[in-house]
């Protein structure tokens, strides 16, 4: 080997980067143990303990340069959120919402059409929404002009009534890709002050969405508020409660006129709307005694009144009366309500009959959080009742002062030290409107409000000068620092909706972590002693190699600071038996340079040297559909890519040239190395199967398996996940067995009759829930809708669940994992899908036809891999309901089918390169005669790989985990199939295809 002193060089060079990057892992393990046995279970005391020595130096490398805890936690191997737990959200900013800005919020009927028909076509359609909207607007109006709607004043610059709409598009595109710009530096603004260890923020091709991965995150819903808020923070003036209790009663009044006319459709459309109990639970006494006062009449309040027909307003939304003389109190609060009635009230407050008794321009606001005021239901149970303030904006609509004045924010305690507050400091200019503003309203009430919730309302009691003010009624300074971070890091130009979510917990990433270790450990071993029983001595320096190999692609991995995921652990086994592919190929040659007569060190150089091209033919085939999964992929998909990438690449290294430079040193010393045992010598080597002459025989088995598949594809279908159909995913364990049919029942309530679908996850105290329930909703005050939906699991489930089991124990401890995806995303998700599978093909097909510059060796190939796509889909499709394992198709699965194409096709060119070999060495030989000999001769081989990487998925299979164990099913059928199409179908469609040409050159020569 002439590069033998390069190659040992690079090497060495690889080794020690390699030492140096796991270093750090190393160093921060050993910090993090200590904080461990310090906190002894405490979390929060380990926690404080990591943040104590988080600048201080743990790592002095070989005292040149010291880093402290903070700088080798960035440097060490990333876990993704499968393996340490944590939560991982896309978001979309809100493209509509920037629009409809820089219109100024135009009332033009022919623009909010547009905008509405655009939003539809979105649905099924991958191109961005500007394009749509265009088009949109230019079907219901051809000779509309986009440069009326938006000659506004911020776009004076930029649009003018002579620009064409296609000039109006483009400056909205660029516009749109400035704000979401904006809002993902807002963003990571926000999650570098949240404090959060490793965080990856990123945006996604897909414009306006942007991932976001938090590890170790335990409080979901401290992380949805922060990255959902706008930070649209305003200061309104209000109206006093007093002042309108006049026009509450006529309000109820006309309520209760229409509803007469329109029940029941009007309200069922409004409750439609409502996340929440159908039911109401209590019935509102004081708006009736208001009513009662203020009409002079006497009403009995008997228990047979129906509240509804009399007081339909009152009847959800609490009057703010004192509860003894029902005298109205002052303050912008005029009431009360439960979330679930919020949507309705707005619904009453809404209609145009009522509207026109309030003060023009009033509006009606609820609070961020549930009222201090303290209610009981008829059960005795307290009810969290929300805050509704009346609003008083300026005649223009606009608040009397905007966030954008505010310099600084800070959380802190109140006067009483009781509560957490945010103080707010303000520059020059909003400190003389704030003094003005308190000025003016002395003994009224300033709303302070932030994306349309009111976050306090104080009384004034004096002119505030100096522009300090402060939001009050914090629940506890996490909730005070996070509003904070928000400020501080500034608005965002458009609401960010979470429309894809997951979060694993802790105790299921630290399963999956235990699992993936055993499963590693005991497939390494069973692939070492594969080798070292088929291979003898020889095998040995293989075993060397694949162990060198496993180094490289971890320290690799930290070096690049790459995510290792749950199915990346996986890739790394998977490698493991791919690895042994190249030392196997090398092997067989050398044993049948052997066979030829050669001495050891000549049958060893030959051998590598024949060895090369289909090493390189099958390894770069597989890369490239590595790198379509990659580019394809996200999340855990594009982790289990990168080890793959990097395995592939560092299996070639190791194969290729580290087992030869262990060969050279033992030949050097002049030390024996047998390639074989007695048992295993002679095997496989003088088969002579006739392939060809039963290839019709396959053609029927294959036709008939992928038949019955089609049948169940067309009949039953597929069992798609979340990610392709949208959805939302919960895996809970409960402390006992549970049926699935009994907690189906259980949620079917909850969910509001939308049952459900519950199917045993793992052991008999583990479930799947998976249900469609709000997974594209918003709710009307605004409330998180993810938390409403776990909040009913919870409720759903509590017949099941251990008692005292509280919310924050269950969301902690029961609930393990969880994920949503938004409907638009699932359709980007699946097109995404068949692109990577659809260029997969492609791409394979143009390689092998440059390669072997024939059409025909390209059709061989993406013959059998249609094969082995089908009959695996058929397979998944006919024993969905019969395994004992989920067997979903998701992103997952497509990483899995895209896998087995790589793998089959990297079959297929072993076969292919010793025909094209065998073709140049026996020009003149019959060609059935040619190939039979070929394939038997590559049988060994074949037999070798395809074991090596069954063996190393059986053991995933089994000690893997609930987790991948529908993952590792597919390559488990896939390799299997596709061991058997690259043999039985791809060559002898090759052969068909070369005698077809034969046969018709022939019939054109006559």
């Amino acid at each position: 080997m002439r590069i033998k002193g390069a190659i040992l060089t690079l090497a060495i060079a690889l080794s020690l980067a390699c030492l140096y990057q796991l270093s750090f892992t190393l160093v921060t393990l050993r910090v993090e143990k200590k904080a461990t046995e310090y906190s002894k279970g405490d979390y929060k005391k380990e926690i404080h303990y990591l943040d104590s020595v988080s600048g201080k130096v743990v790592y002095n490398f070989l005292w040149l340069k010291k880093y402290t805890y903070k700088e080798t936690k960035e440097r060490m191997i990333n876990l993704g959120l499968d393996l340490k737990g944590g939560m991982n959200v896309i978001l979309e900013v809100s493209v509509v919402d920037i629009v409809k800005s820089l219109s100024n919020n135009s009332k033009d009927t022919t623009f909010n059409k547009a905008i509405e028909r655009a939003k539809e076509m979105q649905k099924s359609s991958q191109e961005d929404y500007i394009t749509l909207f265009g088009r949109a607007f230019e079907q219901i109006n051809p000779n509309g002009k986009l440069a009326v709607i938006f000659n506004t004043f911020e776009l004076r610059e930029k649009v003018n009534l002579t620009s064409t709409n296609q000039q109006v598009l483009d400056v909205l595109r660029k516009e749109t890709d400035d704000a979401i710009d904006n809002s993902f530096n807002i963003l990571s603004s926000r999650i570098d002050k949240f404090g959060v260890v490793q965080p990856v923020i990123r945006q996604l091709d897909t414009k306006g969405r942007i991932e976001v991965q938090l590890p170790g995150i335990k409080d979901q819903e401290r992380v949805r508020k922060l990255l959902q808020g706008t930070a649209n923070l305003e200061f309104y003036e209000t109206y006093d409660n007093a002042d309108l209790i006049d026009e509450l009663n006529l309000a109820n009044q006309r309520v209760k006129d229409f509803l007469a006319v329109n029940k029941p459709a009007a309200v069922d459309s409004a409750k439609a709307q409502t996340p929440g109990d159908v039911k109401t639970d209590t019935t509102s006494k004081s708006g009736l005694a208001l009513l009662n006062k203020i009409k002079g009449d006497s009403l009995k309040k008997t228990d047979s009144l129906n509240v509804d027909n009399e007081a339909p307003l009152f009847a959800v939304l609490q009057p703010n009366v004192n509860p003894q003389t029902f005298q109205p109190l002052s303050g912008s609060r005029v009431g009360y309500a439960q979330t679930k009635d919020t949507a309705l009230v707005n619904y009453y407050l809404g209609l145009p009959q009522v509207r026109q008794l309030f003060p023009n321009g009033i509006r009606f606001y609820w609070s961020n959080k549930p009222s201090e005021m303290k209610f009981q239901g008829k059960d005795g149970n307290d009810i969290e009742m929300y805050d509704l303030h009346a609003i008083k904006p300026t005649k223009d609509g606009r608040p009397v002062l905007t966030g954008d004045v505010v310099t600084s924010a800070s959380p802190e305690y109140g006067q009483n030290k009781s509560r957490a507050e945010v103080s707010m400091g303000m520059n020059a200019e909003g400190a003389k409107k704030w003094a003005l503003i308190t000025k003016e309203n002395i003994n009224k009430c300033i709303a302070i409000v932030m994306d349309e919730m009111v976050f306090s309302s104080p009384n004034v009691t004096q002119e505030i000068t100096g522009g300090n003010s402060s939001i009050s009624g914090m629940e506890d300074y996490n909730e005070a620092n996070d509003l904070a971070i928000v400020l501080k890091s500034g608005k965002m130009p458009a609401p960010a909706r979470i429309v894809q979510e997951e979060i694993v917990g802790p105790s299921l990433g630290q399963q999956s972590i235990n699992d993936s270790m055993v499963s590693f450990i005991i497939a390494f071993i069973v692939v070492l002693g594969y080798m070292v029983f088929y291979y003898s001595r020889a095998g040995w320096i293989a075993d060397v190699a694949l162990m060198v190999n496993v180094f490289f692609i971890i320290g690799v991995l930290a070096s690049l600071n790459a995510v290792l995921t749950l199915p990346g652990m996986a890739g790394i086994v998977l490698t493991l038996g791919m690895a042994v592919d190249a030392n196997v190929i090398i092997y067989e040659r050398i044993r049948e340079e052997l066979r030829h007569g050669k001495g050891l060190k000549l049958a060893i150089s030959d051998g590598y040297k024949h060895a090369y091209s289909a090493i390189i033919d099958g390894n770069v085939t597989t890369l490239l559909t590595g790198v379509i999964l990659f580019i394809f992929g996200s999340g855990p998909i594009k982790g289990f890519a990168t080890t793959l990438i990097i395995g592939i690449l560092t299996s070639m290294f190791t194969a290729i040239f580290i087992s030869r430079l262990i060969f050279e040193r033992l030949l050097n010393k002049n030390k024996e190395v047998p390639f074989s045992i007695p048992m295993t010598a002679n095997l496989l080597q003088n088969v002579n199967f006739d392939f060809i002459g039963k290839r019709k025989i396959f053609y029927i088995a294959s036709s008939i398996v992928i038949g019955l598949g089609l049948v169940s594809l067309f009949t039953q279908g597929l069992n798609l996940g979340v990610d392709f159909k949208g959805g939302r995913t919960y895996v809970v364990r409960f402390d006992k067995d549970v049926n699935t049919v009994e907690v189906q029942k259980m949620l079917a309530p909850a969910f509001e009759g939308e049952a459900p679908e519950v199917k045993t996850f793992g052991a008999d105290n583990q479930v799947k829930i998976t249900t469609k329930y709000m997974v594209d909703a918003v709710t009307d005050n605004k409330n998180d809708v993810d938390s409403i939906v776990e909040s009913k699991l919870y409720q759903g489930l509590k017949p099941v669940l251990s008692q005292n089991v509280t919310f924050k124990d269950f969301t902690d401890n029961y609930r393990q994992s969880s994920m949503k995806v938004g409907s638009t995303v699932s359709d980007d998700i699946k097109v995404g899908a068949m692109f990577a599978v659809l260029f997969s093909l492609i791409g394979i097909f143009i390689y092998i036809f440059v390669r072997f510059r024939d059409w025909r060796f390209g059709l061989g190939g993406i013959v059998s891999l249609t094969h082995d796509v089908l009959v695996v889909l058929g397979i998944y499709s006919l024993l969905q309901n019969v395994m004992p394992f989920s067997l979903e198709v998701d992103q997952a699965f497509i990483a899995a089918v895209l896998t087995v194409i790589g793998y089959s096709i990297n079959d297929s060119v072993i076969i292919f390169d010793r025909i094209r070999e065998w073709t140049a060495l026996y020009p003149k030989r019959d060609r059935k005669e040619l190939f039979n000999g070929a394939m038997n001769s590559t049988l060994g081989r074949t037999m070798n790989t395809s074991l090596t990487t069954l063996f190393t998925l059986i053991v995933i299979f089994i000690f893997g985990g609930e987790v991948i164990r529908g993952f590792i099913f597919a390559l488990l059928i896939g390799i299997g199939v596709g061991t058997y199409s690259s043999i039985m179908n791809a060559a002898p469609v090759v052969f068909d295809a070369l005698q077809a040409r034969d046969r018709k050159a022939k019939k054109m020569g006559k």
